[in-house]
């Protein structure tokens, strides 16, 4: 079934896997599940688990495989409304409910609501019943949690998860078995006799969406990503992000330095934009980092290039509309496909759900230019300093890869004496474009100079940037510049400042 979402990247018995049908989670795997073994999954309830589980039975039957749907703990009315509201089908699944309004009349000698040895007994047999009966290919069990109950006794729990396994084995079944981790002290017996485990986690923040990640704790005889990939769980099921390593990324490109559309932009980094590299625009709100951006990314355009332009602070009318204003428009760019631009609510995202797109703008629509406008919103998605250090190394390590042109825009708190950062990522840049406002003869101005370039001998030199109608305009080499470290610098020289122009209007 198309609808759900399966991966045409690992099919059915490739390399003796099968797919799970989640988008992503095969990549983790390595290319998908060893078929005919039991796994375990398991999560607190609102993980995930039942929706991953029906998307892996979904992808069997679009495989033509039979699938068999074993509920303790919910009815099938509820397994097939959960479905309905993913917009999938059933029909093609076996729900059998081992517990329906008979099992809870208290009349009966077997009920759920009193666990014994007769009632886990004729549990398990009557799971092995239906099996022997359907022959299904995929199976999955939800849960365990209502077997450990009926059990009473470790021992005796163990015994009957070992002999389902060999059951199981013996009927060329893969099986998936839901635990929702109720038990006291964590069920690590389950871990040691599953062939594999993954995890589910979800965890909530104080604005926004709750993030969910999964990690696969064990899999025998298959190599996977280790570490956390985060997932959202919408309409049309679960996607998983892998985490990005960008060791496993290599290609060939041209390091040729490329302009920016600014001859002396151009001279101030000594010869232009490298592709491979990336560049960090530091600087205070309305300074016009982001006007640059535009400006070289327009230059790129103009050249021919796909560029995307990851959009986190303004508004996608502000930018184009500011840009139309200062003769940069951008819309015959967008209309002709070159030009993606992305708008990024950073309440809702998660760290691996950008860098995925980083990788299809890349991978998919052959991007050569990417900026993200800016850090300081995408920081905010990110659960601490840290984890935003390392996700922008391995990102940015994998767009240098790729050979892609990369902008990243970074602004500063206050706007004239101490101006701070929310995060220090020079280290990780290949260049800096350093923005600062100064004063000269009663006018408050911008100026731009290059503090840092690991690719070509830059100048060191302030030069005046003005924005007009025309677009950028970078001045002379301004001499006789006083406090330019203080963050507060002003010009006492003889070089005459640029005529005057429309200044960037609030531009981050």
């Amino acid at each position: 079934m198309a609808e759900h979402g399966s991966s045409p990247d690992a099919p059915s018995g490739a390399h003796g896997r099968i797919s799970t049908g989640i988008p992503g989670l095969d990549e983790v795997l390595g290319g998908g599940l060893t078929p005919n073994r039991l796994y375990l999954l398991e999560g607190t309830p609102g993980t995930g688990k039942t929706t991953l589980s029906l998307q892996f039975l979904l992808e069997g039957a679009a495989r033509g495989e039979r699938g068999l749907y074993v509920t303790l703990s919910e009815t099938e009315d509820e397994l097939r409304a959960a479905a309905a509201s993913h917009r999938w089908s059933l029909d093609s699944i076996e729900i059998y409910e081992l517990v329906n309004e008979l099992g809870l009349d208290p009349d009966s000698e077997q009920s759920i609501l009193h666990p014994s040895e007769i009632e886990l007994g004729e549990t398990v047999k009557d799971v092995i019943a239906r099996v022997d009966d359907l022959k299904p290919a995929r199976v999955v069990f939800d849960s365990l949690s209502e077997l450990r109950l009926l059990a009473q006794n470790p021992l005796r729990y163990r015994r009957q998860i070992l002999a389902l396994k060999q059951f199981f084995a013996k009927r060329a079944c893969t099986v998936l078995m839901l635990d929702d981790r109720t038990s006291e002290t964590g069920d690590v017996q389950l871990h040691s006799i599953a062939h594999g485990v993954i995890s589910l986690e979800q965890a909530p923040r104080e604005f926004g969406s709750e993030r969910r990640r999964l990690r696969i704790i064990k899999m025998r005889g298959i190599k996977f990503r280790g570490g956390y990939h985060d997932f959202v769980l919408e309409t049309g099921g679960i996607r998983v992000f892998p985490r990005l390593i960008a060791a496993e990324h290599h290609t060939s490109f041209d390091p040729t330095g490329k302009s920016t559309g600014s001859d002396e932009l151009d001279l101030l980094l000594g010869g232009g934009l490298v592709p491979g590299t990336n560049t960090l625009l530091l600087g205070p709100s309305g300074v016009g980092k982001t006007t640059t951006a535009v400006g070289c990314m327009l230059a790129a355009l103009e050249r021919g290039e796909t560029a995307t332009y990851f959009l986190f602070d303004e508004g996608l009318a502000t930018v184009l509309t500011r840009s139309a204003m200062l003769g940069m428009d951008l819309a015959p760019h967008i209309a002709a496909g070159r030009l993606t631009i992305t708008q990024i609510d950073p309440a809702e995202l998660a760290p691996g759900e950008f860098a995925t797109h980083v990788r299809q703008a890349v991978e998919e629509r052959h991007s050569t230019f990417v900026a993200i406008d800016s850090l300081n919103a995408y920081l905010h998605a990110m659960p601490g300093e840290e984890f935003l250090i390392l996700q922008m190394h391995e990102l940015l390590n994998y767009l240098n890869q790729q050979g892609v042109t990369t902008l990243l825009v970074l602004g500063q708190h206050g706007v004239i004496g101490d101006v701070r950062t929310d995060i220090d990522l020079s280290y990780l840049s290949d260049g800096i474009l350093l923005f600062r406002f100064f004063e000269a003869k009663g006018e408050v101005r911008a100026a731009v100079s290059v503090v840092k370039s690991r690719v070509n001998p830059h100048e060191r030199t302030i030069r005046e940037l003005r924005f007009s109608a025309q677009g950028l305009r970078v001045g002379e080499a301004l001499d006789d510049f006083e406090g330019v470290l203080s963050g507060l610098p002003s010009y006492r020289g003889k070089v005459a400042m640029l005529p005057g122009g429309t200044q960037p209007g609030g531009a981050a």
